[in-house]
């Protein structure tokens, strides 16, 4: 049984660099003018229509597993608006929240056939629902709508609007890290968020062994293996993704379950609704020790990739008999 999370606010599980990107996003001249437009391209009525129309609503008679589900969810982040469930048929495993004044939360057939435990659901719904608490709503149904139709479908003059596309990327992106934060608070099981996410990257097992150790020593390697152009080749790939990669989720989530954040959480130390939250020089403050952090890791792994370099091309040189290296000190490359 899930521990009750009285009157938690989103700012507990927020990461510092969801608010901050959010906030750098407000800043972009025209920012304004683009968020109006997309949304007065959609309504909310008209998209629920279209759920109406052809999905399916979950409710007490109708898959009432799903909806008991998502009502532990709520009861567990002491959540009163309880959202709307629908179930769509899609073998793309996908599941989100859309809508600007009574969101609602879609699930994937393919989503519920992979994630078929109670808890893997569980945390996705949370992580849903997540969204809605921590008002992502308008930007992400205006990121899903440019994403959908495509920025030069909508403007004319979608070139120009690149660099807002690429910023609400970064933003969406740590969004996902935010709420999956939420999703471990309702599950309250790292396991289970770990496997959801080597699930998420790599499908069902099929009836074979699979394992959440490897697959979690899998996500280090990715974060701090590789050489420099291992490090400029994930910059690209990520760049135009609305998601982090899913090795990149499962490592974000443990180390802020490792941080403390988490277990204080656990014990009623959080952040309650309607309590004053901290000012935006902190946000940017946190945002940048965070970045800061990831640089650093980066910078390392580059400077030990050089000093392999190094190394591997003065022993290409070197003759049979000469004396070993004397070892680097420092940040230093050896010379060659």
């Amino acid at each position: 049984m899930a521990v009750p999370l009285p009157q938690i606010s989103s700012r507990a599980w927020e990461h510092p660099a969801d608010r901050a990107a959010l906030d750098t996003l407000r800043a972009i001249p025209g920012f304004d003018e683009v968020v109006r437009k997309v949304a007065g391209f959609i309504t909310e009525r008209g998209v629920r229509q279209l759920f109406l129309a052809n999905a399916v609503q979950v409710g007490p008679a109708q898959r009432p597993k799903l909806h008991a589900l998502l009502g532990d969810v709520c009861a567990t982040m002491d959540w009163p608006e309880r959202p709307e469930l629908y179930v769509t048929q899609s073998a793309k495993v996908n599941a989100y929240a859309i809508g600007f004044e009574r969101p609602f939360i879609v699930f994937t057939s393919g989503a519920l056939e992979l994630l078929d435990g109670d808890d893997e659901r569980r945390f996705l719904l949370a992580h849903e629902l997540g969204h809605i608490m921590s008002g992502h709503m308008l930007y992400r149904t205006v990121a899903l709508v440019i994403l959908t139709i495509g920025t030069m479908a909508l403007f004319p003059v979608g070139l120009a609007l690149l660099p807002f596309q690429l910023a609400l990327l970064e933003w969406h992106r740590k969004s996902e890290l935010s709420t999956d934060r939420a999703g471990l608070l309702a599950v309250q099981d790292t396991v289970v968020a770990q496997r959801g996410f080597m699930k998420l990257a790599g499908g069902p097992d099929y009836g074979d062994a699979a394992s959440v150790e490897e697959f979690m020593r899998q996500a280090a390697a990715y974060e701090t293996g590789g050489d420099t152009w291992d490090k400029i080749l994930r910059l690209v790939n990520t760049a135009f993704r609305d998601h982090p990669f899913n090795t990149v989720r499962a490592g974000e989530l443990e180390r802020w379950r490792g941080g403390g954040q988490y277990d204080a959480i656990l014990a009623g130390t959080y952040e309650r609704r309607g309590a004053p939250g901290p000012s935006l020089t902190d946000d940017y403050a946190e945002a940048t020790s965070y970045y800061s952090e990831k640089a650093r890791r980066g910078f390392d792994n580059v400077s030990d990739a050089l000093h392999r370099a190094a190394d591997a091309f003065r022993d290409a040189f070197r003759g049979p008999d000469a004396p070993p290296p004397a070892p680097a000190t420092g940040d230093a490359i050896p010379p060659v």
